[in-house]
This record gives C-alpha cells, structure tokens and sequence, in this order.
C-alpha cells in the first residue's frame, strides 16, 4: 500500500475567537489557497467542532502547505497541525463526499496533534506542527526543524508573513514589491532579516527531494 501524509488541522484559541464562522471560512480560504501550490491527495474538509483534515502524497507537500496556510491566515486566527506518514484506507463513502478513513497515517496524525498541543500547553507556545512518522529517527529531525520553523513564522509580523507566502508561491521580489509598495531592496531586506528566506528554502528542498 502506497505511503501518504494525513493532516489532521485545528483552530488554536476557537473558543475565545469572536466569530467562529470567520475563522472557518479563513481556514477554508487560506487551505484552497494553498491548493494551488501544493496540490493535495484529498483537499480539506471539515470534520467535528473545529477540526479539519486533508492529505498530501508526499511530506513536501504537506509540509509546504502547512507552513503556507500559517503564513496567510490573518492576524488572530491560528492553526495547529498534526501529520501523520503512514497508510490510509477508506471504510465507506460520505455523503460529504469525503470517504471515511482509516490507517496508520491517521493514528499517528492524531498522536502528532495532539503532542503540538501539548508542547504548547508546557512552555513552547510556538509549536505549531508536529509529526510523527514509523521511523523514529525520521520522525525527531522533521519534527526538529518544524520546531525552527514554527517558531520562525510565529515571531513574523503581517507584512513578512506576505511576503513569505508570496515567496512560497513563487512570486518574484520585484512583484512583490509592487504589490507592498515598497522598494525591491526592502523586500530583500525583509526576507532575509524575518527569516523567510531560508524558510521557504527549506521547504523547497524537501519537496524536491526523491521519495525515500
């Protein structure tokens, strides 16, 4: 059976957010987006109270789309991640049109999500993402650079996390600095100084990595 990344997402804080149906449409929107560079095995969809769930071929894209999805979201609204690399199997149809599943890629995303939440709640609030893979030397230095990461994107203020998304997405500093309205230079600057730079390089370099 072929391996997959499960993603099981939700949303920190939902229930002091002031608009619950806000935040759901911000996830929803910040996901689809996010489609379009990082296409998905199964797009997301909405599961029980808060929670979401999609899944991606290969930890690349799962890693670049999470990361992405952070980095768009507005100021506010948050999401936590668990991947989980392993099998998935689908036990019957939906009428959503999501099928119902199961499978290690689903046990261990929730065990990864539920670690984030609780690296979170004792003493590391920028835990965001967490994985938990069948090789456990794998699973710690992703795990490892997902705790750089997170906090990498956690300490960004609204204009680098644009700037970062954008450079995610491809989009080159000059057009960047057109749609900021500021200076190529200082798109360079911004990049570099929050951090994006070797963010979005990073990401890069495990989704163009050939399957283990």
């Amino acid at each position: 059976m072929t391996s997959t990344v499960a993603v099981i997402a939700d949303i920190v804080g939902s229930r002091n957010l002031p608009s619950r149906s806000d935040a759901q449409d911000a996830v929803r929107a910040a996901f689809a987006r996010a489609d379009g560079r990082f296409a998905p095995e199964q797009a997301l969809w909405a599961t029980v109270g808060d929670e979401f769930q999609a899944r991606y071929a290969d930890l690349g894209a799962a890693l670049g789309a999470t990361a992405l999805v952070r980095l768009i979201l507005p100021d506010g609204i948050d999401c936590r991640f668990g991947l989980g690399v392993g099998e998935a199997t689908e036990i019957e149809p939906s009428p959503s049109g999501a099928a119902i599943q199961d499978g290690s890629a689903w046990w261990r995303a929730r065990d990864a999500i539920v670690t984030a939440h609780r690296l979170q709640d004792r003493g590391q609030p920028t835990v965001r993402t967490w994985l938990v893979a069948e090789d456990p030397g794998f699973t710690a230095a992703v795990d490892a650079l997902l705790l750089q990461r997170d906090h990498t994107i956690s300490r960004m203020k609204a204009r680098e996390r644009r700037l970062a998304a954008g450079l995610l997405e491809g989009r080159t500093q000059k057009e960047l600095a057109q749609e900021e309205r500021i200076a190529q230079s200082a798109v360079s600057q911004t990049l570099h100084r929050s951090g994006a730079a070797a963010l979005v390089a990073g990401i890069e370099l495990v989704s163009e990595a050939p399957p283990a």
